[in-house]
């Protein structure tokens, strides 16, 4: 069974940048993609990425300001973050597995929490 690790979360302010990274301890020969759940809402689609990397998809919320992107030699999967708002304040989750880029697949990575905060 292929797991997923997340990273490169923490405190940012708001303005600011981060960049998450999802590697998988095996070849992931699907679409990946990430989701954000903030506390107490419902988890929320961010963007995903096909598997050549050619075709990406985005929420609302993360249209303009994130950009995905993966290396398949490295079977991981990036998510560049930048001015970012409190709103973006959430647990951020890796997926793998994808079948309809604007749902979520069977695969979850563990989560990595994301803070913008003055």
């Amino acid at each position: 069974q292929v797991q997923l690790v997340e990273s490169g979360g923490g405190l940012v302010q708001p303005g600011g940048s981060l960049r998450l990274t999802c590697t998988a301890s095996g070849r992931t020969n699907s679409i990946m993609g990430w989701f954000r759940q903030a506390a107490g809402k419902e988890r929320e689609f961010v963007a995903s990425i096909s598997r050549s990397g050619i075709n990406t998809w985005y929420g609302d919320s993360a249209e303009g300001r994130f950009t995905i992107s993966r290396d398949n030699a490295k079977n991981t999967v990036y998510l560049q973050m930048d001015s970012l708002k409190p709103e973006d304040t959430a647990v951020y989750y890796c997926n793998a597995d994808i079948t309809d880029p604007f749902r979520p697949g069977n695969l979850w990575g563990q989560g990595t929490q994301v803070t913008v905060s003055s």
